[in-house]
């Protein structure tokens, strides 16, 4: 294996100011065949990359969630079909919000929203800060979005907003593994934060992983303006305990913990049984996706893609990038990105802070971020042609 190209295009990035710095893990195995550490820890001050780096995950927080409620199943307290209101009593109000032109009409539920509906993005639930909608308009002024909220105040916000769809008619990304989140302190009267350390964090020897950046000199920063378009770029604080714990986007790690998690859904040892780490990383959309799709929901897995219980999941062997027909991968907000190949026992992360990897596997948004496009394809097509 030669990954002299991948080396030398990373630390290209760095000396062209597209990239801040960056920690890369290639394993094979289970054994680590690439590490790769460059540029600054924070480029505002000059300090160097150092291989113990805690970056913001943002999504790549929601795989940890979604693990830890199969964690729950797997001992028979929780179903997958267990409507959500059972334990988050607000969500009984739930209605559907219909985009007729600009307006929203009303229309009550068919069926009620299930955990499968939270874990495979096919509640409803939506973002309002991506894309632009009747619906997405209500959740933008209701801003419950915010990372600033309590967890009541979020609960109480979102549950009287509306629906995009019926749940299980189609995929949409959005707050759906926040509001699991907030399920499963519910079901086990924890906070997300001690449940995650005792069930995944504890057992995998993750000790750099949680919702508060414990070393704080550690954390990477972004560059102070995006390169793009000029704008300053602000990423969630971590350096304080959050206001409530955000299970799809307030995490922080390093690469060496979350390289731990992978490997642990990739061999099916130390967190979950082989039999629920497949199913969590299996296609549950089928024609969902397409449905999807054609309604111009938002779409994030990108082209050959499905989606599993947290994760995206390739359906063949079309794609943006090289693969293997099940392989399976997720991407953060501020710049990190990780696909795992069981076919071929490979699992790979990058991580860095710079927002406009966000487009990594969303070609729409990419029209928008080519730089962030050109990073995300590149790794992964650097790794396999290491191999």
């Amino acid at each position: 294996m030669d990954f002299s190209r991948l080396e030398a295009y990373l630390k290209d990035q760095v000396a062209q100011g597209l990239l801040p710095g960056y920690v890369a893990l290639v394993a094979r195995d289970g054994e680590v065949v690439y590490q790769g550490v460059g540029g600054y820890l924070d480029p505002g001050k000059g300090l160097p990359m150092r291989e113990d780096a805690l970056f913001r995950l943002y999504s790549m927080t929601k795989p940890w969630v979604s693990a830890l409620a199969l964690s729950f199943v797997e001992e028979g307290a929780l179903s997958l079909l267990d409507p959500v209101e059972r334990y988050l009593p607000e969500f009984s109000r739930l209605h559907v919000g219909r985009e007729a032109g600009e307006e929203v009409v009303p229309e009550p539920l068919r069926v009620p929203v299930t955990v499968y509906d939270l874990l495979r993005h096919t509640a409803g639930f939506t973002y309002g800060v991506f894309l632009r909608s009747p619906v997405k308009r209500l959740y933008l002024e209701a801003g419950v979005d915010r990372f600033d909220l309590t967890r009541e105040e979020f609960l109480e916000r979102l549950s009287a907003l509306p629906l995009r769809f019926q749940p299980g008619e189609a995929f949409e990304y959005g707050l759906a593994t926040d509001v699991l989140g907030h399920l499963l302190e519910a079901l086990a009267g924890k906070s997300l934060a001690d449940l995650l350390a005792e069930r995944v964090f504890g057992p995998l020897g993750m000790r750099d992983s949680g919702f508060q950046a414990q070393d704080p000199a550690r954390l990477a920063q972004p560059f102070p303006k995006d390169r793009e378009t000029g704008r300053s770029i602000r990423l969630l604080p971590l350096e304080m305990p959050p206001p409530r714990y955000a299970g799809g986007m307030g995490g922080v790690g390093t690469a060496w913990d979350y390289l731990r998690f992978l490997e642990a859904l990739r061999t099916g040892r130390g967190l979950l049984h082989p039999r629920l780490a497949r199913l969590m990383t299996q296609d549950h959309l089928g024609p969902l996706a397409e449905a999807g799709m054609r309604r111009g929901l938002e779409y994030g897995p990108g082209p050959g893609y499905g989606f599993g219980l947290g994760v995206a999941v390739r359906l063949g062997e079309a794609g943006l990038a090289p693969g293997s027909p099940g392989d399976w991968h997720w991407w953060g907000f501020a710049g990190t990105f990780f696909f795992v190949d069981p076919a071929l026992g490979l699992t790979a992360l990058l991580l860095a802070q710079a927002p406009s990897l966000l487009s990594v596997l969303e070609p729409e948004r990419a029209l928008h971020s080519r730089l962030g496009a050109r990073l995300g394809l590149a790794f992964r097509t650097l790794v396999y042609a290491a191999l």
